[in-house]
């Protein structure tokens, strides 16, 4: 199979891809959950198996003086309710004024956090995200010391961290548009899967340059370095999509059987673990490949730095 021939269709179809997720983010950025934002979120479901009026409960809360952020039908029977930051005693209030209004709900959850510490949640998603980058770049540089040719070891790692920010953009932009669409929130299970997803989509990465680094040292038919890779690809796309394929099988039960709370957290694994597979074998080799062939040519960064000091 002649992946790398094909290479710049893949890479055409990922830049359109994170080019409309990064629209996507700039225009409607993200709706964030209050772990961010601060404020306070109440579940109910009815008591009397009958659907319940959205509308009439938020004005319950109006009655009550309370910002109501949004209120999302999860089922015809479950509510979730998001307002600026409550008390329990507000919370309590709400519930007796609905069941007067005989409006027949009964709390499931309750969770409320105040502004500083959303901030501060967001600003360690942030490092973590950027501390996880750094490691992992460092680490395949490091693992990878020994190539030294026809591409250098750090070569490696910044080819794998553009398929990693690719897989990134491709599933925060998905949720972007999903919280655009369908009121979908970005809370702390979204940057748990985002974590994961780095840590799936690295080790795939992994397995294929380490196919190649072993295949550039036993290289005894002085294959070019666009056959070495090649046969690199065939050599591991069975086991990558193999192991992909067993994880998405397990995604998708979670996602028929498991709770709600998980449900778009399993959304977000199972959208990263199908880009990171599609990243591992078509995007990060082809990335090496035409950074090769352009040091080929003689192009490198430093020289396209000169020409523009001298333009």
């Amino acid at each position: 199979m002649d992946i790398v021939g094909k290479r710049r269709i893949f890479l055409t179809v990922s830049a359109v891809a994170t080019v409309i997720g990064l629209i996507s983010i700039v225009l409607f950025g993200f709706k964030l959950s209050i772990e961010f934002t601060g404020g306070s979120k109440l579940e109910v479901t009815s008591t009397d198996n009958k659907a319940i009026d959205v509308n009439r409960l938020k004005q319950v809360f109006v009655q009550q003086k309370i910002n109501v952020v949004t209120i999302t039908k999860n089922s015809e029977k479950d509510v979730t309710v998001r307002t600026d930051q409550i008390t329990d005693a507000q919370k309590n209030q709400v519930l007796a004024k609905a069941t007067d209004s005989k409006i027949n709900i009964k709390e499931k959850s309750f969770d409320t956090l105040g502004p500083i510490i959303g901030a501060e949640t967001r600003n360690n998603a942030f490092k973590a995200v950027g501390l996880a980058i750094l490691a992992i770049t460092l680490y395949i540089a490091f693992a990878f010391r020994t190539v030294s040719k026809p591409v250098s070891s750090w070569k490696f790692g910044i080819s794998a961290i553009v398929a990693l920010v690719h897989d990134v953009l491709v599933v925060v932009g998905t949720f972007s548009l999903l919280g655009l669409f369908f009121g979908v929130e970005v809370d702390v299970l979204f940057i748990t899967a985002v974590l994961t997803i780095m840590g799936f989509s690295v080790h795939d990465t992994i397995v294929v340059f380490d196919r190649i680094r072993e295949n550039l040292i036993k290289n005894v038919r002085n294959l070019t370095f666009e056959q070495v890779v090649n046969q690199s690809f065939n050599e591991t796309l069975a086991r990558s999509l193999n192991t992909s394929l067993t994880v998405v099988l397990v995604l998708f039960a979670l996602l028929l059987f498991g709770g709600a709370s998980i449900k778009w957290f399993i959304v977000a694994f199972l959208v990263g673990i199908i880009t990171g597979t599609y990243s591992s074998i078509f995007i990060a080799s082809a990335v090496l490949i035409e950074w090769y062939d352009l040091n080929k040519r003689g192009i490198t960064f430093s020289k396209l730095l000169n020409r523009k000091k001298k333009k």
